[in-house]
């Protein structure tokens, strides 16, 4: 069972940026794809951002594409999320999970996959 630990949340202004991290341990991280979920208060998850085992594949939430950028280091099983031009909506509970596929192709799209979540880290954008 893999566990992932989220950390980079904090406060920031509109139009500021931050790196959120996630480490994973407990499972052989470079074989599946890894994303990034997020909750605001009141809301329902979305699904922000993944990535396929080595990189080739990504997907994004359409009002993230353009601002947040997913990656990954499998040498340090670990994956990243860039997030620029913060907006107010921005503002939730991220978390990261681990897919059950490589997510090769469009495997990389589909959320129903991902069965593995961190604890979260907040980001609060502040207008």
């Amino acid at each position: 069972q893999v566990q992932l630990v989220e950390s980079g949340g904090g406060l920031v202004q509109a139009g500021g940026s931050l790196t959120l991290s996630c480490a994973a341990s407990g499972s052989t991280f470079n074989k599946y794809a890894m994303g990034w979920f997020r909750r605001a208060p009141g809301d329902s998850r979305e699904f922000v951002a993944a990535i396929s085992w080595n990189g080739a594949s990504t997907y994004y939430l359409d009002s993230v594409k353009g601002r947040f950028t997913i990656s990954r280091d499998n040498t340090r099983d670990q994956v990243y999320l860039q997030m620029s031009a913060l907006k107010p909506e921005d503002t939730a509970t991220y978390y990261c999970a681990q897919s059950r596929s490589t997510g090769s192709g469009d495997y990389v799209k589909d959320w129903t996959l991902f069965h593995a979540f961190g604890q979260g880290t907040q980001v609060t954008v502040s207008s």
